[in-house]
C-alpha cells in the first residue's frame, strides 16, 4: 500500500513538474480533444504570419511559394514571457513547407511573440532554416537559378 501511495505521489509530482508540450503529432488525432482544439485554433491564428515568413524565405530560392498546412505544424516550445497569468507568450514552431502534392522543400523553426501590447499582436522574433530538401526531377523547374 505504501508503495502504491509513493508511486502515485511521484507520478503526480513528475506530471506537474514536466508536462508534455502541446503537440498534435504526439496526441491522439483520431478523436477530438480540448488540447487538439486549442492547438488547431492557435495554428489558424498563427497561419498568416507563418505563411508570410515562409514566403519571404523561400521566394529567394523557389519560383513557387510553399504552403504550410495547419495540421502539419509541430509545437516545439511555449512560454509565458512575464510569468504566471500574463498574456505575453512566445511560441516556437517547426514546419516543413510543401509544394505541389505535399513535396517537402525544407524544415524551418520559427519563434513568434504574441502579446496584446504588440501593434499586430503577433511578431516573428526568430527564423531558423534547419534543412533543405532536394526536389524530385519533375519539380526542379521551380528552383531559381543561382546568381552571385
Amino acid at each position: 500500500m505504501k508503495r502504491l501511495i509513493l508511486f502515485m505521489t511521484l507520478f503526480l509530482a513528475l506530471s506537474i513538474l514536466f508536462p508534455n508540450p502541446i503537440s498534435a503529432k504526439g496526441s491522439d488525432v483520431t478523436t477530438d480533444s480540448r488540447e487538439l482544439m486549442v492547438h488547431d485554433a492557435l495554428m489558424l491564428f498563427l497561419l498568416d504570419p507563418l505563411d508570410k515568413a515562409i514566403g519571404n524565405y523561400y521566394s529567394k530560392m523557389l519560383l513557387e511559394i510553399p504552403t504550410v498546412y495547419p495540421y502539419d505544424i509541430k509545437m516545439i516550445d511555449t512560454k509565458r514571457v512575464a510569468g504566471f497569468r500574463s498574456f505575453h507568450f512566445t511560441f516556437t514552431l517547426e514546419v516543413e513547407p510543401v509544394i505541389g502534392p505535399h513535396i517537402s522543400v525544407g524544415k524551418d523553426r520559427l519563434t513568434f511573440e504574441i502579446s496584446p501590447l504588440l501593434p499586430e499582436q503577433v511578431k516573428l522574433t526568430k527564423y531558423k532554416h534547419l534543412k533543405t530538401y532536394e526536389l524530385p526531377l519533375n519539380w526542379k523547374h521551380l528552383v531559381k537559378p543561382y546568381r552571385d
